[in-house]
């Protein structure tokens, strides 16, 4: 039989097995009672995760496929201002670049945003901000509720890709003046890879652009949506449908404030650990940033070279993740996010550890218990 790798990474995460068995059963047909039910139990739940009475819909299609649905419906010919910290902020602004006038607002990956950039660029007529509250690549947490209170200010649109943070921390759409959020399914939600859900306020409905794209016009997703049964426009991907509704029904279960407060302290457990073992995290964070609570970014110690060590640790039956461009063999990411706990955060600490130490680095303590005591 074959060995399942466990999957440390940033997304996707390990599926819970009702998630996966929900997916094996005969499709239906997507224009029924049945499938508009399993639409609303996912979108029920996903208000929660994302602090929001807000509209809200799931496209068949990845995360990018909510960043593109975003700036697609609400930045086409407008001038956008995006804030760029890391590999996904940056994604952003590329996509922005296509639909509006885009203006980078940029920062060295993992570093603090430049907020007063931000509202210089508003006052010059930006009409549309955009923003990566999670920024996986760089294991740094933006302040979204400043840059929220920050375009609420100039009356401009906020933008905020929730992709990796909604569902695992806490994210308070309303409150923060996002007028447009997304999520992706494979992250803090532990399902599969390929839905994206997207909340709109009223706000941003009033300024939807003229032209929308087809697939991603987000008003025939609000008409379908309204309808006696929920409906998507287009087919959409039901095997996917029916393993978010489990993973949803699983966030319920266990209830948003527990999911966020496990999170928190696994992550919490990878922070001591980096500490103990005398490794560096890589973001530097200020009064207004934090660490990620999804995923913990290490600084390569000198000498230990990334594709060794992870392959060490991918022997041990666990996988976790390298750095991404620029950042590729000076960073390793570990992923805590979705429907893993104490058991997966020791076994991966105590691969990385072991991993270290046959690669020559002098780990100053042992993290694996130091993790223990956080975790405990």
């Amino acid at each position: 039989m074959e060995k399942e790798l466990l999957l440390m990474l940033p997304g996707p995460v390990p599926m819970p097995e009702r998630v996966r068995y929900a997916m094996i059963r005969q499709a239906i047909n997507h224009r029924s009672p049945e499938f508009g039910a399993v639409y609303a139990d996912c979108v029920r739940v996903l208000k929660t995760a994302f602090g929001t009475t807000n509209d809200l819909f799931v496209i068949s299609g990845s995360g990018t496929a909510g960043m593109e649905a975003a700036v697609a419906n609400f930045g086409r010919d407008r001038e956008i201002a995006c804030l760029v910290n890391g590999k996904f902020g940056e994604r952003l602004f590329k996509i922005s670049q296509r639909y509006g006038k885009a203006h980078e607002i940029g920062s060295d990956w993992g570093t603090p945003l430049n907020l007063a950039a931000l509202e210089e660029r508003l006052e010059q007529g930006a009409e549309v901000v955009t923003l990566v509250h999670n920024e996986t690549s760089a294991g740094i947490k933006n302040p979204a509720q400043e840059v929220g209170r920050i375009a609420k200010k100039h009356d401009a649109l906020f933008l905020m890709d929730g992709i990796t943070s909604i569902g695992g921390d806490v994210v308070e759409a309303d409150t923060w003046g996002a007028d447009v959020a997304i999520v992706g399914s494979q992250k803090c939600l532990a399902a599969p890879p390929g839905l994206a859900g997207i909340s709109v306020s009223s706000r941003a409905w009033e300024r939807l652009c003229k032209n929308p794209p087809f697939y991603l016009d987000l008003a025939a997703y609000k008409k379908s949506a309204a309808g006696k049964s929920m409906e998507t426009p287009y087919t959409p991907a039901v095997p996917l449908f029916f393993a978010l509704r489990e993973a949803c029904l699983i966030v319920e279960e266990e209830g948003m404030a527990n999911r966020i407060a496990r999170h928190r302290k696994m992550a919490q457990a990878m922070r001591a650990a980096a500490k103990t073992w005398g490794l560096s995290l890589f973001p530097k964070i200020d009064a207004q940033h934090e660490y990620s609570n999804t995923v913990t970014a290490f600084s390569y110690p000198e000498g230990v070279k990334d594709d060794e060590m992870r392959a060490i640790i991918k022997k041990m039956g666990i996988v976790i993740a390298g750095g991404q461009d620029h950042l590729k063999g000076k960073i390793f990411r570990i992923g805590s996010m979705g429907a893993v706990s104490a058991p997966e955060i020791l076994a991966t600490l105590a691969a990385t550890q072991n991993a270290l130490k046959k690669l020559g680095y002098k780990v100053q303590g042992d993290g694996v218990q130091a993790a223990c005591e956080v975790l405990g």
